[in-house]
């Protein structure tokens, strides 16, 4: 316990020192956006934050262990449907679009219904969805938002950073709103939010300097590699994260814009076959929220384009899937106990139960999948991994968390 309780302490130090470190790196807008993510007045009733569900101490997703993922929204009893996912390394997600091969790219959100049609940024229409979610943060509108940063000890940086008049709080709620949902977007896209500083990014600089690239990394050159900042294990287990493991066909090693380190995603969508978590409280919420009660089922991406009339036609062949997440900060958790849930429902517990899941899924050993439909039978479900292979690509995974220290274990 004694232990438990220092290691949890040790590691808010580690962040403060860091969030110290960054923080006179903020620009005007993203220290805005800042005091915004934090502000915990911003919901009805007050007292949820947009870091209620997005704490960086765990990789800027949910800080409450919980067997669903799934998090009370402001209002006592209202749950959401999904597990929030991480709100760093999300800023380079494209406007939603439909590409040469048939698969929707881009938006935000895990069934992209932030698509970027109204901002031209996904992040930023993506940021002001939560605030009037009654199942999340409740506000009644745009304007009890808005009247709540007037009334705030940051007005005068929102008034300054963004031009604002005194009568425009009043007379332009939309377009204040707007701004609102831009700051939160500039400190989401800040360097203390996204800071490329983990094991695999010194790796990254590493191998970078030796003209090898992570993306063409296979058994015939792995030796290449090795000595540049992975032990063994992690390096064997970037290698299958490249080949047998068939990881990287989604989670890419390709470079992100002015060659920055890899974020892990291709922004696309992707129907896993992942089991019902029957620990999410959706399943018993109220017929309002949920008319279909036990029998909801996530319709994913295909859901959302049900609503949007020019993809309707879409949308049967999309039910099912949901947006592939960056796998940065994937294992960074407040202490080493702390139990972290993975996929859209939180129904895996531990990257371990990912990866085995990836590789033997069509085995026979995992509950049916909640929607059978548009199923992924290409890049996963009976891989061939061994034991330890499956542990290597864990180990890999786990050089992905930020503010790694080198020597420090």
């Amino acid at each position: 316990m004694k232990k438990a309780i220092f290691v949890f302490l040790a590691t808010m130090f580690a962040l403060v020192l860091i969030k110290a470190s960054t923080a006179d790196k903020l620009s005007p807008v993203e220290e805005l956006g800042k005091k915004l993510f934090f502000d915990t007045n911003l919901s009805t009733p007050p007292g949820q934050s947009c870091a209620a569900c997005h704490d960086p101490v765990d990789g800027w997703t949910g800080p409450t262990e919980n067997t669903s993922g799934v998090y009370e929204g402001a209002l006592k009893g209202r749950f959401g449907n999904r597990k929030p996912p991480s709100s760093a390394y999300a800023g380079e997600s494209p406007i939603f679009f439909l590409d040469k091969k048939g698969n929707f790219v881009g938006g935000m959100f895990w069934d992209g219904r932030a698509m970027g049609a109204e901002l031209k940024d996904p992040l930023a229409e993506q940021a002001g969805g939560p605030f009037l979610n009654p199942l999340e943060q409740n506000n009644p509108d745009k304007k009890a938002v808005v009247q709540k940063v007037k009334s705030s000890g940051y007005a005068s940086l929102f008034a300054q950073t963004w031009k604002v008049k005194a009568e425009d709080w009043d007379k332009n709620v939309d377009k204040i709103y707007e701004y609102i949902c831009r700051s939160i977007a500039a400190f989401e896209r800040s360097e203390e939010v996204n800071p490329f500083n983990s094991k695999f990014d010194l790796f990254w600089k590493n191998i970078s300097a030796k003209n090898l690239k992570a993306a063409a990394i296979d058994p015939a050159n792995r030796k290449s590699y090795a000595n540049l900042g992975l032990d063994e294990a992690e390096l064997k287990g970037l290698m299958l994260f490249n080949t047998k493991a068939k990881c990287s066909q989604c989670h890419t090693l390709e470079p992100g814009p002015n060659y920055k380190p890899p974020v892990f995603t291709d922004y696309t969508y992707d129907n896993l076959g992942v089991p019902k978590n029957p620990a999410n409280p959706f399943y018993t919420m109220d017929k309002k929220f949920n008319p279909e009660g036990k029998n909801w089922v996530d319709l994913g991406l295909g859901g959302h384009l049900k609503s949007v009339p020019q993809y309707t036609k879409y949308a049967e062949q999309n039910i099912g899937k949901h947006k592939v997440p960056t796998l940065r900060n994937v294992d960074l958790r407040q202490n080493p106990n702390f139990v972290k849930v993975y996929m859209h429902n939180g129904v895996f517990k531990s990257l371990k139960e990912v990866v085995h899941f990836y590789n033997a899924r069509d085995l026979g050993n995992f509950p049916p999948p909640e929607v059978k439909a548009n199923m992924n039978t290409d890049e996963m479900g009976d891989l061939g991994l061994t034991d330890e292979e499956e542990n290597a690509v864990v180990a890999f995974l786990k050089t992905l968390s930020d503010h790694f220290v080198p020597g420090k274990k």
